[in-house]
């Protein structure tokens, strides 16, 4: 048995309810074992008063609900978004705010290459709905080079851009009858590949360089720093490497006491060779190892695509702009087939639906799953969900489904939504924090990083304030108070991730996980919370420190 360390702090946030507000939590053997003020948790024995964090405010270490360890990796890669984008160390990356930018960048980034003359130029961020009418092709990127393979992951990682010498090394041509490949007026591919499909071959020729790096070790510290600067000490990990070698680093890296983050991937499903029944024999032998710091359970699937890359399935009226409507990644009836199967071996599914379609096939498929095999406390959340009107939460309430919505959306596409891909309306009710709680809905909201950016911080604030890049407020009746849109960060993020028995919340037995901060979320104004500073994370009562 570890001594007792007992921390002082101007304030202590708890996100319990029986006790809001406290100034000492003592830990002892990484948990909390005592919260109130001094003569409380000093009743429990001998401790050790550590006054570090005396003029600063505790929290309970952050939750990231859904991210994915290629936020570290990419960081290896050229940043091509239209946004500038905090990076690793501290510094960010500018925005590129024209193709010709982007492909201004990626020269650079080629010149860098030039005594490697096989390597891929991978990077990363791209979006064209900034741009209006111009698609980048593979016109564009033949100007970078015509010999090296140029590839683009697009913001939303479901599309790529790529140019002509990737196109001919993947054998996609005018001939190729793949969906989701786009065309010049001539018939040959333009070099847009959207979703998995089209994008396969040109991912299996680099290697699926941009997954693997987020497992590679590099990229594992790489996400670490990300998540610690955030201070977040949890994150899912909803598209990792699933290969043994991806598996060992996990392990590797994670078991080292110096890592400042607990990991929850969500093992990816009906993408490759392997059987649904293989799927869940992989994932239990890993379940059988997991640790504090590594934990396995989640089945990641995937129903659509991306509402900007106007491959998300939405119901009528369609595209805003008169877009045909989207790609289903998995077909409704391979989904249903999916749902029922995972849910009938016990595992906990986290799926993947940004339009309102999507939405209402997934709660087809899981509300006749639950009649046939009913099961308590499931947990099971729609990954996104961004378009869901009250119907369709009321019927995840009464489902007990729960909602990870992307609330980042209404900052970085909010008038993209409002202008082109929904229209009016509906982006005034995108992402409806405010309707899932008042309907019932256990709720969290996330980054998905690196779509955009790891900060858990910025996310509740987009949820409160509810305002575009363009300074638009965007449907103020769905808007949030800060106390709960800590709680969505924390204990309702755990929720989901079924973990709120161990994290989300400084309580008696819990994980002593604290976000450490220098200013009180509650006492500043809601346009400030996005700009609140972390000074460090605390992992199982042991300091991490910034990096």
């Amino acid at each position: 048995m570890q001594p007792i360390t007992v921390f002082r702090a101007r304030k202590i946030l708890t996100m319990s309810r029986s006790q809001p507000e406290a100034t000492h939590v003592a830990v002892r053997d990484g948990r909390v074992l005592a919260v109130g003020d001094l003569q409380r948790v000093a009743a429990w024995g001998a401790y050790t008063l550590d006054e570090r964090f005396a003029g600063q405010v505790l929290m309970p270490g952050l939750v990231e609900g859904h991210a994915h360890l290629t936020a570290g990796g990419l960081a290896q890669f050229a940043y091509v978004g239209f946004h500038p984008r905090p990076a690793p160390a501290g510094f960010s990356w500018p925005g590129c705010r024209s193709v010709d930018a982007v492909v201004a960048q990626l020269r650079e980034a080629e010149a860098r290459l030039a005594g490697d003359a096989g390597r891929p130029l991978l990077a990363w961020g791209f979006d064209p709905i900034f741009f209006g009418t111009e698609r980048i092709s593979c016109e564009h990127l033949d100007r970078v080079s015509r010999q090296r393979p140029v590839v683009i992951l697009h913001a939303s990682h479901h599309l790529l851009s790529v140019n002509s010498a990737a196109l001919r090394a993947a054998g996609i041509d005018r001939d190729s009858e793949i969906e989701g490949v786009a065309r010049f007026a001539n018939g040959e591919p333009s070099g847009e590949l959207r979703e998995f499909a089209a994008m396969f071959p040109v991912l299996r020729l680099i290697g699926n360089g941009f997954r693997a790096a987020g497992t590679s070790e590099t990229g594992m510290r790489l996400f670490g720093e990300l998540a610690q600067r955030a201070g977040v000490t949890t994150s899912a990990d909803f598209g990792n490497d699933p290969s043994e070698e991806g598996y060992a680093v996990l392990q590797r890296v994670t078991g080292e006491d110096a890592y400042p983050v607990r990991l929850v991937p969500g093992a990816m499903s009906l993408h490759g060779d392997v059987s649904m029944q293989e799927h869940a024999q992989k994932l239990r032998q890993r379940m059988a190892a997991n640790t504090d710091k590594l934990r396995y359970g989640i089945v990641k699937l995937f129903a659509d695509g991306s509402i900007q890359g106007f491959s998300a399935r939405l119901r009528w009226p369609g595209y805003y702009n008169g877009h045909a409507n989207g790609i289903w990644n998995t077909a409704p009836q391979q989904l249903a087939r999916a749902i029922d199967y995972f849910h009938g071996e016990g595992f906990h599914l986290h799926i993947h639906a940004n339009g309102d379609e999507a939405t209402e096939v997934a709660l087809d498929a899981l509300q006749a799953t639950l009649a046939k095999h009913p099961r308590a406390d499931h947990r099971h959340t729609l990954q996104h969900c961004q378009m869901a009107d009250e119907a369709l939460l009321r019927r995840m309430a009464a489902l007990g489904v729960c909602a990870n919505l992307f609330t980042n959306h209404l900052y970085y596409w909010g008038d993209a939504h409002h202008d082109q891909t929904m229209g009016p309306d509906r982006a005034h009710r995108l992402n409806p924090c405010a309707s899932a709680l008042r309907l019932g809905v256990p709720l969290a909201i996330h980054s998905d990083a690196p779509i955009t950016p790891l900060a858990p911080l910025f996310t509740a604030w987009c949820a409160v304030n509810r305002v575009t890049s363009s300074g638009r407020v965007l449907g103020a009746d769905e808007r949030i108070g800060v106390a709960d849109a800590l709680r969505t960060i924390t204990l309702g993020a755990a929720y989901t991730l079924g973990l709120d028995r161990d994290i989300g919340s400084i309580d008696i037995g819990k994980r002593a996980d604290f976000c450490v901060l220098d200013d009180d979320p509650t006492a500043v104004e809601p346009m400030a919370l996005k700009d609140l500073r972390v000074a460090g994370t605390v992992l199982g009562g042991r300091a991490t420190g910034m990096a």
